[in-house]
């Protein structure tokens, strides 16, 4: 019989929970690049529960930046919505721990990711279909990456969610300036541009992340810019 989830983890746990998982093929610098912004958000910010995944009044986390999960599973073992034989089995044939996360395998997986550039528009209709059905107060926190926000769906998502004021969404965008073309001016200018508050914060300070998503100001869709250490070219 498998051991139950543990929920006793803290953020100094994730580098050993990471070291369960073995494989050849994983993306660590996109994996590590995430790893203290998702712990914050499971830790801090997020109201989800492994014993209510299907709660409809939860919050929603969409990992967008997919391709990179390992950060993920980690916190989810933490957290209690994996166990850490599981994260030993990551990438396995028999295992639901893919290398894109799987919403139908992974217990409080909100989507299942592949290509980039589409979770910003899941997370515009998530937080339009939660406004419709009266779920006013749960949030939709979306997580992408600095290159993966070139992708012109992303740029139509966040075009409308500023002139719908979807209040309760949150973009975090993971800056390790890995950009093809650059952002003149700045993510964060990309995103005041088109009606939404931002801040920008060390990605790796857990309490500085903290104040950058509770300092939403609630009457607009929030963009949150976390830097880390440039990747490797």
């Amino acid at each position: 019989m498998n051991a139950p989830p543990r929920t006793d983890y803290g953020h100094e746990d994730l580098l050993a929970l990471l070291t369960l998982m073995t494989g050849d093929e994983k993306h660590e610098p996109s994996a590590t690049s995430t790893l203290e912004t998702i712990w914050v958000l499971y830790d801090r910010i997020l109201r989800v529960d492994p014993a209510r995944v299907d709660d409809p009044g939860r919050d929603r986390f969409l990992l967008s930046k997919g391709h990179g999960p390992m950060a993920y599973y980690a916190v989810l073992a933490a957290k209690g919505f994996l166990t850490t034989d599981q994260l030993r089995g990551f990438g396995g044939f028999d295992s639901p721990l893919g290398y894109h996360p799987d919403r139908t395998l992974v217990p409080g997986v909100e989507i299942g990711s592949g290509s980039l550039g589409h979770g910003l528009g899941l997370a515009v209709g998530t937080a339009l279909g939660l406004r419709a059905t009266g779920h006013d107060d749960a949030a939709v926190v979306v997580l992408v990456g600095d290159a993966e926000l070139e992708e012109g769906s992303n740029l139509e998502a966040i075009q409308y969610a500023g002139r719908a004021r979807l209040d309760r969404l949150t973009t975090v965008v993971i800056d390790n300036s890995s950009a093809s073309l650059g952002w003149p001016g700045g993510i964060a200018a990309r995103f005041a541009l088109e009606g939404w508050s931002t801040v920008e914060v060390d990605g790796r300070d857990l309490d500085k992340l903290e104040q950058a998503f509770t300092s939403a100001p609630g009457d607009r869709p929030h963009a949150v810019i976390a830097h880390v250490e440039p990747k490797e070219r």
